[in-house]
């Protein structure tokens, strides 16, 4: 069986492993799954937010090596990766366009590449599983609006919510502009909106099967997992 280690941008998406992908990918046939928050994690009071390329890429590495056994993934937002000086992440300066698999692609090839170049040419490529998500975590909750809006108190807003949505191919399409990236518009809808606790709710009000029907990029991601843990 195979242990699974993902690392994440920050407590949003460490809830959402814990709270949301665990169970599911413990029924696929992982002997466990676990999620660390990239870069230094014991800056608690700094918990989230994107760090630079090569602190990330030690972590990973250092994690691969310790535990020859496991397989290693990401989630991390397309939205706000850096693309320039030393801390740039591998593809995001190239990843342009409006076709939202060319542009994850682009940076999860170039990442499996740079690790693997780190890890040395023995290293079991399948072991490592980058997941980009498009264009932001906080898009994946347009999957189903009426639970949206039910999850954090504001059915009120499910309308409104089905607006932005509806302008999109899919919930993944939502951009990534500083004005208009999927936490921005829902916090232009709810100021108080508090990420970690109500993007939790809101993902286990949705539920996995409904964002994964929604929001091709992850199902494809989603779908790997389940593979790996079948061989």
């Amino acid at each position: 069986m195979t242990r699974l280690l993902i690392h994440v941008e920050g407590q949003t998406e460490e809830d959402f492993v814990n709270e949301v992908l665990r169970d599911h990918l413990l029924k696929q046939g992982y002997e466990l799954v676990s999620a660390r928050i990239i870069g230094n994690a014991r800056l608690r009071r700094r918990r989230g937010g994107i760090r630079p390329w090569p602190p990330v890429r030690r972590d990973i590495v250092n994690h691969l090596r310790q535990d020859p056994g496991c397989v290693a993934t990401t989630i991390v937002d397309f939205y706000g990766l850096p693309q320039r000086g030393d801390g740039a992440w591998p593809g995001r300066a190239g990843a342009v366009g409006s076709e939202i698999g060319r542009k994850a692609s682009c940076v999860e090839k170039a990442l499996l590449g740079n690790l693997s170049n780190h890890m040395g040419r023995d290293f079991d490529q399948g072991r490592f599983v980058p997941f980009v998500v498009m264009h932001e975590f906080e898009g994946l909750l347009f999957s189903d609006c009426a639970a949206f809006g039910q999850a954090i108190g504001r059915a009120d807003l499910e309308s409104h919510f089905r607006r932005i949505r509806d302008e999109f191919e899919t919930p993944e399409h939502i951009n990534d502009s500083p004005d208009t990236a999927p936490s921005k518009r829902i916090e232009n809808l709810v100021p108080q909106y508090e990420k970690p606790f109500l993007g939790t709710l809101a993902a286990l009000e949705i539920g996995l099967a409904r964002i994964r029907a929604e929001c091709p990029h992850f199902a494809g991601w989603l779908d790997r997992l389940e593979s790996i843990a079948r061989q």
